[in-house]
């Protein structure tokens, strides 16, 4: 298993920075890849069992949000998609001065045999990626 964590903080509100990251459905609109709802939660839209696409075309993973604590965690697995055993996120949220820290660390045990360092190079990718995106996606915000 292979582990990556990014330690940042986004110059915004954490309302405003987790509903960023909670809203999957959207995030297609600043990240280079299409998102869309496969399946709602038990829950909410978006909530806890959710199920959503990210890719381009039909070439993608499918995300299951599998915790929600509002303000504070995202957490997922990928459930369909990717050659990998499993594959889970998880995104902490709390207050940092006049911004919002956010810890996102993936996890990831591929089915195939590759090297830790290029598996942990393709989550800093991933993570930075989708971090950068949230934060331009956040100073367009009104504050």
């Amino acid at each position: 298993m292979a582990s990556y964590t990014v330690d940042t903080v986004i110059d915004a509100p954490r309302d405003v920075v987790y509903g960023i990251f909670a809203d999957r459905e959207n995030n297609g609109k600043f990240l280079p890849i299409k998102t869309r709802l496969k399946s709602e939660g038990k829950t909410e839209r978006q909530g806890e069992g959710a199920v959503h696409f990210l890719g381009l075309g039909p070439v993608g993973v499918s995300e299951q949000i599998t915790k929600l604590v509002p303000g504070e965690r995202i957490e997922y697995k990928i459930v369909a998609g990717a050659p990998v055993k499993s594959h889970t996120g998880t995104i902490l949220f709390s207050d940092s001065g006049k911004g919002t820290r956010v810890v996102y660390t993936m996890d990831s045990t591929p089915k195939l045999p590759v090297p830790e360092a290029v598996l942990k190079a393709g989550l800093k990718q991933l993570i930075g990626t989708f971090v950068n995106g949230v934060k331009r996606e956040a100073a367009r915000q009104p504050r």
